[in-house]
């Protein structure tokens, strides 16, 4: 019997894993912005949308040969199940141990190393669009407010948190309908700008 290769095409993850960020940065800027409170309802969409979504896009990414989309919805999805668990320890889900003892700069310091890793990441968009470069510019001040916030900088950094997550949902929206819309119909429906590099 004769072997033949079997040529398994996946389509572009992208537009699903820009919904996982979109979805969890609204909804979590809805509760530093105060128009929601507490945390119960929003470590779900954490953990399955902003996290496991990205991961998946992620997997898919690298089958690609994106490293760009591997590495950012990899990091971001990871980041959000992160955050989730630490929201769960503050709950006492965990136990009053672990809630006892939490210090919330070890948190600014994990928000620097995504700092670190966003601006790269930034910088290879100039080489994709102008939106996705915006969006990447924003993500980085995402980090750097956080990490502020964090470190008990201000309240001022969690102003400027809460509206840059906001912005960033936003814009992704954007962002992903632009890149179905595009792809789906063959041709420029929404704008993303040309590359600046």
């Amino acid at each position: 019997m004769e072997n033949k290769a079997v040529k398994i095409t996946v389509a572009d993850p992208t537009t699903l894993g820009l919904f996982g960020l979109a979805l969890v940065t609204l909804v979590a800027s809805s509760q530093k912005l105060g128009i929601t409170e507490g945390i119960s309802y929003l470590v779900p969409w954490a953990i399955f949308v902003g996290g496991f979504i990205q991961i998946m896009a992620s997997a898919f990414d690298f089958k690609h040969n994106n490293i760009f989309g591997a590495t950012a919805f990899a990091a971001y999805g990871f980041f959000w199940v992160g955050m989730a668990c630490c929201w769960l320890i503050n709950l006492g889900v965990f136990g009053s141990e672990l809630a006892g003892n939490v210090d919330v700069k070890q948190l600014g310091f994990i928000f620097i190393g995504y700092l670190l890793i966003s601006i790269p990441l930034t910088i290879s968009t100039l080489k994709m669009s102008k939106v996705m470069f915006v969006l990447m510019s924003f993500i980085c001040l995402l980090f750097l407010s956080l990490a502020m916030d964090s470190f008990s900088a201000g309240h001022a950094w969690h102003t400027v948190a809460a509206w840059t997550e906001f912005i960033i949902s936003m814009l992704t929206f954007y962002a992903l309908s632009a890149k179905y819309l595009n792809s789906f119909f063959g041709k420029e429906i929404l704008k993303c700008g040309k590359a600046i590099l």
